[in-house]
């Protein structure tokens, strides 16, 4: 059994007991969260295809890790003009375990 759920604006495809890294979610390390946006559910009845979610599908998962990711660097340059911006952010992720997927 699988689905693909949507968080952040992407597109996951997870599978009971799977680990994913996804944007940053609210929570501490250790708790439960639900995520409700489910485009697809594949199971022993078949698939459900959502328009644009599946009515009443849920995936549970299990909040591992709160981080960081590496350091990422922007740098803007005009030639010939003495122009040079250089910018840099970290990215927050979490990182979940699914627990357990139900459908409608």
């Amino acid at each position: 059994m699988y689905a693909i759920i949507e968080t952040g604006g992407k597109q996951y495809r997870v599978e009971p007991g799977s680990l994913v890294q996804v944007e940053s979610l609210p929570g501490e390390v250790g708790g439960r969260i639900e995520l409700g946006q489910v485009r697809l559910v594949h199971g022993d009845s078949g698939v459900q295809v959502g328009q644009p979610s599946v009515k009443g599908a849920t995936v549970k998962a299990e909040i591992i890790h709160q981080g960081r990711t590496r350091s990422i660097t922007r740098f803007k340059k005009q030639r010939r003009k003495n122009y040079r911006r250089t910018n840099g952010h970290r990215l927050g992720f979490t990182k979940l375990r699914i627990t357990g997927i139900e459908a409608a």
